[in-house]
């Protein structure tokens, strides 16, 4: 119990020469702390002695996706209410900034912003995007260049356009001392490729969506990146829960990628931030670990990358 509510609750026995009861539990699901004090002559009200509430942190979530439309507030304030109080917002195009915008002007306390330019969207006017990311860089603060990177997945004939992308929003990020968030699907070898060559001390950031090996891991932390673990961990043949616990885990950030991704149970739904829950629990059991330390040491990752 903190010292300054046992203090009061001395005080207050003191005073009333009442008989103080103090009882502590956890609600495992929601994993909030609470401690009760009550006496035969006063009680304390509720809100005046929950403590050391676990807070996680979502590192990546596309909260602006139309997927929310006519529930956003409720999803996000769901996600809230059960301690996901920190969510990262990447961007896709110069399309997306005004939603995100609008999200971190509604619930400015949760919603920090990346800017970017999405490896799909890289297409002929990628040139003019990147001007659009460079711009909105210098008007203001965001807490990450992202999403970023190279996606073969749909379209390998612009390879060529994508690394240019990719290199230019790399010194984006090194000019302003700013983490990159990294997209990679089918193009390990690609982005290690550019990492190699941009590797120095001002490159850092999140290896999102990470999908890969064990080896592929080993190489992105080389790079300085850490891991974002997301809905992929909880899939029966998603592969990384085989090694991932061999990972320190203060290499590792949570993340849900909504409203893509669902973990189980939810897979082939809508994802929700809420669901990082789901993610976090995987991790507790593959880290034999509690669950309040998974979120702590996350959280406490999430803030050395984003610096908030």
């Amino acid at each position: 119990m903190p010292p300054l509510l046992v203090e009061e609750a001395l005080r207050l026995r003191k005073a009333n020469k009442a008989f103080t009861i103090i009882e502590t539990y956890r609600k495992t699901f929601r994993e909030y702390t609470y401690c009760y004090l009550t006496t035969s002559i006063f009680s304390i009200p509720h809100s005046s002695i929950i403590f050391a509430a676990m807070i996680i942190t979502d590192t990546h979530t596309h909260l602006y996706s139309d997927s929310f439309d006519g529930e956003r507030r409720e999803v996000i304030q769901d996600a809230i209410n059960n301690n996901v109080k920190r969510f990262f917002i990447p961007a896709i195009d110069s399309e997306t900034t005004q939603s995100m915008y609008d999200l971190e002007n509604e619930f400015p306390d949760h919603i920090f912003l990346m800017m970017g330019l999405h490896p799909t969207h890289v297409k002929e006017n990628f040139e003019e995007e990147l001007k659009h990311v460079e711009a909105e860089l210098d008007k203001r603060k965001f807490y990450a260049v992202g999403e970023i990177g190279i996606d073969l997945y749909w379209d390998k004939s612009t390879l060529g356009i994508q690394q240019q992308a990719f290199r230019k929003q790399i010194q984006f990020a090194k000019d302003r001392n700013l983490p990159i968030v990294i997209h990679c699907r089918e193009a390990f070898e690609e982005i290690f490729e550019v990492l190699e060559e941009e590797k120095d001390d001002k490159l850092f950031g999140v290896f999102h969506c990470f999908t890969g090996t064990h080896e592929q891991a080993l190489k992105a932390l080389s790079y300085n990146m850490k891991l974002g673990i997301g809905g992929v961990v909880t899939f029966k043949n998603g592969g990384i829960d085989k090694f991932i616990s061999e990972i320190p885990l203060e290499e590792i950030v949570l993340e849900t990628d909504s409203p893509y991704l669902a973990p189980k149970p939810y897979r082939g739904k809508r994802n929700n931030p809420v669901y990082i829950l789901k993610v976090a629990e995987k991790l507790a059991e593959l880290y034999n670990l509690p669950l309040e330390k998974v979120a702590e040491v996350t959280t406490k990752n999430s803030k050395e990358v984003f610096g908030i």
